[in-house]
């Protein structure tokens, strides 16, 4: 019987058919796609005695090695570990290539009796995809939920219940008005407000030079020169 291991990839495939004293014949490469089944079925045509053995059929291989179970084919799943076990005790050289890891695949498949046999995906397969996928958005929803009540946390004193939902935090945003240091200063000093407002700076009494001495500047003169001045 003629084995056909798979090494699978994101958007490509290699196969290669392995006869039961290890004698490899031509590998073949397809890109992904609907019409990837047809053409290996057509492909593997000249061995009516086969097998399949796909690496990671419920991972990476999982696409390729549903559609031929569908179509009636023997696959068996092939885990990574032990495909690349075999390729590094079955080759003298640690060059790793897609033709060589489907080599051992189907070495693997040879050798090993105990190997998963792939069976056609059931309701509960599907069950199991939907329940990965509510949990997926519900992580991402909490870690949202976590972001958005550290925000208000900085903006909002207290910061917002434990149960936010988003139209409340939308209410409370909108309440939020940000308050800067130049807008805190001028509350504080309002006479210094109105001047930096009318576009003058309050005089300075004196100022050091940059010989360390002090200088008085302009400005209004104060009670006590005008008193000795007199």
């Amino acid at each position: 019987m003629i084995t056909i291991g798979i090494d699978p990839h994101k958007s490509s495939l290699t196969a290669v058919a392995v006869e039961p004293n290890g004698q490899t014949h031509r590998p073949i490469r397809a890109v992904v796609d609907k019409t990837t089944p047809e053409m290996l079925l057509a492909w593997a045509a000249q061995w009516p005695e086969r097998q399949w053995a796909v690496e990671g059929a419920t991972g990476l291989g999982r696409g390729i090695a549903q559609q031929l179970v569908a179509a009636g084919e023997a696959v068996l799943d092939v885990p990574a570990k032990l495909a690349a076990r075999a390729r590094l005790l079955g080759s003298s050289s640690a060059r790793k290539t897609d033709v060589a890891d489907a080599v051992s695949v189907a070495a693997v498949a040879l050798h090993n009796r105990r190997l998963n046999r792939v069976q056609v995906e059931d309701h509960t397969t599907i069950m199991r995809l939907l329940t990965e996928r509510r949990d997926d958005l519900v992580a991402e929803h909490t870690r949202w939920i976590n972001r958005l009540h550290v925000l208000l946390r900085d903006l909002h004193p207290g910061g917002a219940e434990v149960r936010l939902d988003t139209t409340q935090a939308s209410v409370l945003l909108a309440k939020i008005r940000p308050v800067t240091a130049a807008t805190s200063n001028a509350s504080e000093s309002p006479g210094t407000s109105s001047a930096t407002s009318n576009g003058t700076r309050p005089p300075s009494r004196t100022s050091t030079n940059s010989c360390g001495r002090q200088s008085t500047r302009a400005g209004p003169p104060s009670p006590r020169s005008k008193a000795s001045g007199s």
